[in-house]
């Protein structure tokens, strides 16, 4: 399947993480979403996310060392949507700048939702 895809990630702790050129980003403990595009394969690139002990790429790769995937969101299409729902959703949230969006002119692909605390789901 081609299209894009959101990701749900919970990071339990402020952590500090060196996410490769980008440097060190200080992450506060909480949910972020993450935006991204897979005209070769969703299923291959979320599988990828998931996976344990990957060679670090990407800069979802870094902070996926710390924290988890909780949901997956996969939209099915020709057409990369990501740039368009990262717009939508920093209309509504705290992002992370020039994450996720060094191949395009977006202030970020990764947004910040809620702290874990102001959470009542399960760990």
């Amino acid at each position: 399947m081609k299209g894009s895809y959101v990701l749900t990630i919970r990071l339990d702790k402020d952590t500090e993480i060196r996410v490769g050129k980008m440097g060190s980003i200080n992450f506060t403990k909480g949910f972020y979403h993450y935006v991204g595009s897979a005209l070769n394969g969703i299923e291959k690139r979320v599988e990828r996310h998931m996976r344990n002990g990957k060679k670090l790429h990407w800069h979802i790769d870094y902070l996926l060392e710390k924290a988890r995937v909780t949901d997956v969101l996969m939209i099915e299409g020709e057409k990369r949507l990501e740039c368009e729902i990262s717009a939508k959703l920093s209309e509504k949230m705290e992002s992370v700048k020039g994450f996720g969006c060094s191949d395009c002119r977006c202030e970020s692909h990764l947004f910040i939702r809620a702290p874990v605390s102001n959470c009542n789901c399960q760990k």
